[in-house]
C-alpha cells in the first residue's frame, strides 16, 4: 500500500510538472522562442514511453523504424505524417535509441 501511494504522488507531481511544461511552451510559442520546440518533443518522447517505447525516442523515430519493418500501423501513421511534412519520419530516425533499425 505505501509503494502505491509513493506512486501517486509520483504521478501527482508528473501531472503538475506537464501543466506547468505545456503553459510555459505556450509562452514560448507566442512570443516566437523555438525554446517551446523542446518541450513538444520531450512530450512526444514521453507519450512514446507510455505506449511502451523507448523514453528517449521520438515517435515519429519508432513509426520510421516500424514502417521499415512494414508494420502496417507505422506506415499508415508515416504516411499521414507524410501529408504535412514529407518525408518526416525519415528524418527522424534516432538509430541510437530505441529499437534498432532493421532494414527489409
Amino acid at each position: 500500500m505505501k509503494w502505491r501511494l509513493i506512486l501517486f504522488g509520483l504521478w501527482l507531481a508528473s501531472l503538475l510538472a506537464v501543466v506547468m511544461a505545456l503553459v510555459m511552451s505556450l509562452m514560448q510559442l507566442l512570443v516566437g522562442n523555438r525554446r517551446a520546440v523542446r518541450v513538444f518533443v520531450g512530450a512526444d518522447q514521453t507519450l512514446n514511453a507510455a505506449l511502451g517505447g523507448s523514453e528517449d525516442e521520438t515517435i515519429s523515430s519508432r513509426a520510421g523504424k516500424g514502417a521499415k519493418r512494414g508494420v502496417w500501423r507505422y506506415c499508415l501513421l508515416c504516411r499521414l505524417l507524410d501529408l504535412v511534412d514529407p518525408g518526416h519520419c525519415d528524418r527522424s530516425l534516432e538509430v541510437d535509441e530505441g529499437e534498432p533499425v532493421l532494414d527489409k
